[in-house]
């Protein structure tokens, strides 16, 4: 894992702003041709840089490439291909129809660009989670400034060595650094803020963007539940779980952070984790190619001081700090008030709770801060109904786990606690686009009535009209 981080200078940022400040005034991103060549240049980007993407991911996540390809590089350019098809139609101006009162006129709403944009991406999915922003803002028609995490160092500088080649630097900019370059990133005014990482930070973040009334998407994390009836296949519940939970080593925004069991299958389902965990990974993930690491030694850390206190270990528990490595781990009897409880985990530990029904699922789940995501496995259409109706989450996907992310018209984003605004498919277009209300009317009509001084004429026919 790489450990050099590359910055780039404080004294620098306020000019590279300014450029893109000074591009968008002078209508660079505006026209469609510009933004269908940008979106163009970056799927060559995703398609020549494949392999080197793959390299930079496995250097700071140990991410195998078929993992990589799967839930970043082959995603990302699939959003960029939906985009591509759709923006000319999305870059319509749509009428609206026009009262009584203002005709003779046309009303319609027309997409305006915002103008400079800041992208704050994460370490997690460094590449698909900095990059599947940026479609919806050049898709928009607006200059961006990337910050990719400085955790990830890899992808960063790959990032910042390779994207201008491809985008007009004039309406991109990629900053490096940590908290200094952030810091100073956020002191700079800009017409949107787009940030994906936890709650601590985008509580900062919204601070900064609120001296400028600059609005903002916070796309955040939280404990996402994973409910499972008793009515179900077991194996394949068993499979999907796990797959979700371990996949990147369980570092994922929307990874099922815990499970409610119903008890009369709750020994069989922890079975049936422990074998596909065997048959994903073999008997020592450690030494599978496709199993994870933990981004750094702090996580690590912070990863295993979850344990103690917090139930019984059932599975895993290993570790070895030398090489960021948490096996998968189950842990059952969790006290609902245990440390693993508390704070999203963020990493490949699963806590296991029995409950005794769909009612008690719902009202634990209902006690607690809105998750980003929700998971339910039943066969039953009344519960499934049910548990949409009665709780409160970014997204829900029934029996599957982070299937949601890949399906560009459902819009992605977290309520309450877990963050505010949405992306993928039109919704990043939307996000990073003003609606512009238009109403046009000839001045061939114009009725003296409609003007001071007031009669009763006028009154009635204010009432006629409205």
């Amino acid at each position: 894992m790489t450990t050099t981080q590359t910055v780039t200078s404080t004294e620098d940022i306020p000019a590279r702003i300014s450029l893109l400040h000074n591009s968008f005034k002078n209508g660079l991103t505006r026209h469609f041709h510009f933004r269908k060549q940008q979106l163009s240049s970056l799927l060559r980007f995703v398609n020549e840089m494949e392999q080197n993407l793959v390299a930079a991911l496995h250097a700071d996540l140990r991410k195998s490439e078929a993992e990589s390809l799967s839930t970043e590089i082959r995603l990302l350019a699939a959003e960029i291909k939906y985009t591509l098809k759709h923006l000319h139609k999305w870059m319509k101006p749509v009428k609206v129809s026009t009262p009584l009162v203002a005709q003779p006129g046309k009303s319609y709403i027309t997409p305006d660009s915002l103008g400079v944009v800041l992208i704050i991406g994460p370490w997690n999915y460094p590449v698909l989670l900095m990059l599947a922003p940026l479609i919806g803002a050049l898709a928009a028609g607006n200059c961006v400034v990337l910050k990719p995490s400085e955790v990830a160092t890899a992808v960063s500088k790959l990032l910042a060595r390779e994207l201008p080649k491809y985008i007009d630097p004039q309406c991109l900019q990629v900053i490096e650094g940590g908290v200094q370059e952030t810091t100073a990133l956020l002191n700079e005014q800009f017409d949107y803020i787009f940030y994906t990482g936890n709650a601590a930070v985008g509580r900062i973040v919204m601070t900064a963007a609120a001296k400028h009334l600059t609005p903002v998407t916070l796309e955040l994390g939280g404990k996402s539940p994973c409910i499972v009836d008793a009515d179900i296949d077991i194996n394949v519940t068993a499979r999907r779980i796990v797959w979700g939970k371990f996949t990147n080593a369980g570092q994922t925004c929307v990874v099922p952070d815990y499970v409610l069991v119903e008890e009369k299958v709750a020994d069989q389902l922890l079975a049936a984790m422990q074998k596909a965990i065997n048959e994903f990974y073999g008997k020592n993930p450690q030494t599978s190619p496709d199993y994870g690491r933990i981004i750094d030694t702090r996580h690590l850390q912070r990863l295993l001081n979850l344990v103690p206190g917090s139930g019984d270990i059932y599975l895993g528990g290993q570790s070895d700090e030398k090489d960021h490595y948490i096996s998968p781990t189950i842990l059952t009897n969790v006290p609902v008030d245990s440390p693993v409880m508390v704070d999203e985990i963020f990493g490949p530990i699963l806590p296991v709770l029995k409950v005794k029904c769909m009612e008690e699922a719902v009202n634990f789940i209902n006690a607690r801060q809105k998750p980003l995501a929700l998971y339910l496995f039943s066969k039953s259409k009344k519960i499934q109904k049910y548990v949409i109706e009665q709780t409160s989450s970014g997204s829900v996907c029934v029996n599957y786990t982070m299937l949601q992310l890949v399906v560009p018209e459902l819009p992605f984003g977290g309520v309450g606690y877990s963050g505010m605004g949405a992306y993928h498919g039109k919704k990043s277009f939307d996000t990073f686009t003003h609606f512009k209300s238009v109403l046009v009317k000839p001045q061939w009509f114009d009725l003296s009535i409609l003007y001071p001084p007031y009669t009763d004429t006028f009154k009635k026919l204010i009432h006629w009209l409205m």
